[in-house]
């Protein structure tokens, strides 16, 4: 161990005991709970997680019901959160947790380490927090305290730095409160030692243990490599209507947003003329365009610059779905009016200035 934080451990509990948030999933945290939980925690604020778990709770209520989910309905509920294929590998899991194991979640970190979408964090967390084994559950809220307190310039990044530091606290966890040391310090990450900006040092339980604070490194640690430039994608979104009712395509099974259902989009940023050369071209020969502005989404890797036009085809240009095709020339258009929209298809998030103008 390179450094000894069993000092920390009551300091830590005592300060959870007082300022821990209320959360619904800490409230009764049953195994189900937890682990929808911790899924959507990840790439996600607490405050807008709340929503998004009791809806998804409310509608899906155990293991059993998520298994046998319809998937349109499970990406539905997770609209707005992203990364949907945490939403497929929840439904992957429970499926195996219905077959193999009863439809009860085991109570064992190895086995729920071989779940779908389950890793070491989420499989700690689940295993201290429901069942009160003594396994770490290491975030970038726990790599960023415990590199801070222990004054390590280690790379985070580094999956190595980050089974060491398991290691290290599965050797001080404390066995009677195992969950609780795990949320203490996700939340001093989370609420004090904040992953941007200055922490507020001075609220820490720990800042007389802290190294980084009294050698005034604290904003130098956690140390990552520079992110690589994303990739810019350039875009332009069409808000297609007829009779009140609008284009929808659903992307290729694979890659970006794999499955999910979109407003159709055209590569590049096409000027008026162009738009309307393109759908003269595909037959169009009714129609007025409003352009809808500019807009930008940043995905992990990608960054879409957008371009947006609303496109009203009139009475006389209606067309069958199975004859206009955008883009790719492989998924036609499926037409749905505001309510189904709302109530039926997933949009992610990317087209949410296009959307408020349904």
């Amino acid at each position: 161990m390179t450094y000894n934080y069993t000092d920390t451990i009551d300091y830590l509990l005592d300060w959870y005991d007082s300022s821990a948030r209320i959360l619904p999933w800490r409230e009764n945290p049953k195994p189900y709970y937890v682990w929808v939980s911790e899924i959507m925690l990840q790439q996600t604020r607490v405050e807008a997680v709340k929503f998004y778990f009791e809806r998804f709770i409310n509608t899906l209520p155990d293991i059993k019901s998520l298994a046998f989910a319809d998937e349109e309905q499970l990406l539905k509920l997770w609209e707005g959160l992203g990364y949907y294929n945490r939403a497929r590998n929840l439904k992957k899991a429970a499926k195996i947790i219905v077959e193999e194991y009863k439809g009860v979640m085991p109570p064992d970190y190895s086995v729920l380490l071989k779940l779908p979408g389950i890793g070491s964090y989420t499989a700690g967390a689940i295993a201290s927090i429901a069942f009160g084994i003594p396994e770490p559950a290491v975030d970038g809220n726990v790599l960023r305290v415990m590199k801070r307190v222990s004054g390590s310039f280690d790379d985070i990044t580094k999956a190595s730095v980050k089974k060491e530091l398991e290691q290290d606290i599965r050797e001080i966890i404390p066995k009677d409160r195992p969950g609780d040391f795990n949320q203490a310090v996700m939340e001093l990450g989370a609420m004090v030692c904040i992953p941007n900006g200055k922490p507020l040092c001075v609220k820490c339980p720990i800042m007389h243990l802290c190294k980084a604070y009294h050698d005034k490194t604290e904003m130098l640690i956690p140390v990552k490599p520079d992110k690589k430039p994303r990739k810019i994608e350039e875009k332009t979104v069409l808000l297609i209507e007829k009779n009140g009712e609008y284009a929808l395509r659903k992307r290729r099974s694979s890659g970006l947003l794999a499955g999910l259902w979109e407003l159709p989009s055209v590569e590049g940023k096409l000027t008026v003329p162009v738009l309307e050369e393109m759908l003269l071209n595909l037959g169009l020969g009714n129609f007025t365009i409003h352009g809808l502005g500019d807009a930008k989404h940043i995905f992990s890797h990608i960054e879409w610059q957008m371009t947006g036009y609303y496109v009203r085809l009139e009475e006389e240009s209606l067309v069958s779905e199975n004859t206009v095709y955008i883009t790719d020339g492989t998924k036609p258009l499926v037409w749905a009016d505001k309510q189904q929209i709302q109530e039926k298809y997933t949009l992610p998030s990317a087209f949410e200035k296009y959307r408020k103008y349904i």
